[in-house]
């Protein structure tokens, strides 16, 4: 027997019931038009005729009246018709006597009447109108009331009957209403107890296999179903049992080799020195290295955080930045320089890790996350040693550079004699060869500055279309002795404002824009433009220079960088200048390139108000 025709005949009784319950009813309801239409067949006809016969009683005496009055043909029309129509109606009041004082009521009714038609002929055929009038009064009229008497009787008490049919009739309704109730919730009260226990025994066999699964599952590699029968579960089972028995042989053919294969993985990410951890696709921490361990214990007993050391929820927010960047189909995560390392403070005291991540690919698609903390550590430390030699060796560059540019400018003057031409040509060239190194030290200190916090960043609202027209005409002269036109790319938001320090702001676009007219030809372009972007302000500007090749996007702003073959400039401090500015007031710079189009984009993120 197939499941699909047991599970109908556990609704066999159901349906049994159902049958059972209709039955019940339709019986219930034709006893109860039985018995109203007993009442209906019988007191109610009898009531109708009794109506019918006193109307005729009453028009009967109207025309004796009439015949009082010399009115002999409306009264014989009126005798005639009414006279018979009693009759009628008696014979179908006295064939169908159905009370037990009714017989009795019904002869004296005919007594009755026959005497009142005697008397009302007797008076018909009285020629003297006065002795005529003094029988109906006194013979007549009397018989006629004894008449209606009767009728009264007849009638009350076929209403009577009716009235305790009607209530036997409301009693047996009563009885019937509790009568079905109760066989309704015998019958379905039996009806699902049966149900019940058919479909116990129906999924039996899938308790079993669920068991069976959930031992096999929990590495019990002996959890066989055992189920008897030919329906669907039983095949459902049988290969269960097979899938069961391949496992097992596949478990006993490969587990060695899949445990030595994980053996060999786990000690290859243990033996790097840098921490190592393996995310799922769901965050949660699928193995780690030993160096990963020691740095960063996972969190087993706090599931709602990732890592239980309270010293590294910086490093926590960072590689959930990390993940959520690789997770959404991203690519790999690669830091772009030192400054996105995370500092951890550990048992061996501050470390600095550069996070790295990379896909983990199924043939699904991506099944997990491999991070990569490259510990920067003594990287970081050489580069802080670094900044403080150059920021030192700059604050003592500048008192003696001071006097230097300020000798060769008293000798320029000629203050201390008169110059010859050679000796002014290469005054002149000492002269600026000392402003460049002057501008390379106030650099060299300003970066120095900015990084170590002590620069003094005053923040105030700024108007964003005011700021590029005072930006604009300010390298306008500079635009028109190289044949360059500056654009200010109109926008929709006029009144978009942010939060920033003018003078830093200002010195960062100085150095974007100086940038950008000494690599752009004589004839181009320069096209200054200002978006809303959710909450920040992107500014962007965008020449048509020579670009800037791709190896060389990510290096740009790195201190004294500059890119091979370019024109001569600056030391390579103003890019560096400029994102360490835009930083601090907690926006993003970048650049884009299009060195087959001939240009390059530089754009940088701003606080909106």
């Amino acid at each position: 027997m197939t499941l699909r025709t047991k599970l109908l005949w556990t609704q066999l009784p159901l349906l049994l019931a159902l049958l059972l319950i209709g039955c019940l009813g339709v019986i219930t309801v034709a006893d109860l038009g039985e018995h109203s239409n007993d009442i209906l067949h019988d007191n109610f006809r009898d009531v109708i005729a009794l109506q019918r016969m006193k109307e005729s009683v009453n028009n009967l005496d109207s025309a004796s009246l009439f015949q009082l009055l010399g009115e002999q043909v409306q009264a014989d029309q009126l005798e005639m018709n009414f006279q018979h129509l009693f009759e009628t109606e008696f014979g179908i009041v006295s064939s169908n006597p159905l009370e037990q004082s009714e017989p009795e009521t019904v002869r004296t009714l005919y007594q009755h009447w026959l005497t009142y038609r005697d008397h009302l002929h007797q008076m018909e055929n009285t020629s003297d109108r006065d002795q005529a009038k003094t029988f109906y009064f006194t013979i007549v009229y009397p018989d006629f009331l004894q008449v209606k008497k009767s009728l009264d009787t007849a009638l009350a008490i076929n209403e009577t009957a009716i009235t305790n049919k009607s209530q036997s009739v409301h009693e047996l309704s009563h009885w019937l209403s509790g009568f079905i109730i109760a066989s309704t919730l015998l019958a379905i009260g039996s009806a699902a107890l049966i149900s019940f226990i058919l479909i116990n025994r129906l999924l039996r066999p899938l308790s079993i296999l669920t068991q069976a699964a959930h031992r096999l599952g929990s590495g019990d590699a002996d959890a066989r179903a055992r189920v008897e029968g030919s329906d669907e579960i039983a095949l459902l089972a049988r290969e269960f049992n097979d899938m069961a028995d391949h496992l097992d042989h596949f478990r006993k053919s490969s587990l060695g080799e899949l445990q030595q294969a994980q053996q060999t993985s786990q000690a290859a990410i243990d033996s790097l020195p840098d921490p190592v951890l393996v995310f799922g696709t769901e965050g949660h921490i699928i193995t780690v290295n030993a160096a990963g361990y020691f740095l960063l214990p996972p969190a087993d007993s706090l599931p709602e955080e990732r890592f239980s050391s309270e010293v590294s929820r910086e490093l926590s927010t960072t590689i959930d930045t990390v993940l959520r960047h690789v997770l959404a189909g991203k690519g790999a995560w690669q830091a772009s320089s030192f400054s996105e390392a995370v500092s951890v403070t550990s048992a061996e005291g501050a470390q600095w890790f550069l996070p790295r991540a990379q896909p983990l690919l199924g043939n699904e698609g991506i099944i997990g996350v491999t991070v990569l903390l490259q510990d920067v550590t003594r990287m970081r430390r050489f580069e802080e040693l670094r900044n403080d030699l150059v920021s030192t060796v700059a604050h003592e560059f500048r008192t003696p550079l001071t006097s230097l540019h300020m000798a060769v400018h008293l000798c320029l003057d000629e203050t201390v004699g008169v110059l010859n031409e050679a000796q002014s040509d290469l005054l002149h060239a000492a002269h600026e060869d000392c402003q460049r190194l002057q501008n390379m030290v106030n650099d060299l200190l300003d970066i120095s500055r900015i990084q170590s916090g002590r620069a003094n960043i005053k923040r105030q609202p700024i108007l964003c279309h005011r700021l590029l027209e005072a930006v604009i005409e300010r390298h306008a002269s500079m635009a028109k002795g190289k044949q360059i036109q500056l654009i200010l790319r109109p926008h929709d938001h006029h009144d978009l404002r942010v939060l920033a320090d003018m003078e830093r702001i200002n010195l960062v676009f100085s150095n974007l824009l100086t940038n950008a007219i000494r690599h752009t030809p004589a004839g181009g372009r320069i096209t200054l433009t200002v978006a809303k972007a959710e909450n920040d302000a992107l500014f962007q500007i965008t020449d048509t220079g020579e670009g800037i090749a791709e190896p060389y996007l990510g290096r740009v702003f790195d201190k004294f960088f500059r890119v091979p073959g370019s024109a001569s400039g600056g030391a390579g401090l103003g890019l560096s200048i400029c994102r360490e500015i835009v930083e601090t007031h907690g926006g993003h710079i970048g650049v884009n390139s299009f060195p087959d189009q001939q240009g390059c984009q530089f754009w940088f993120t701003l606080n909106t108000l």
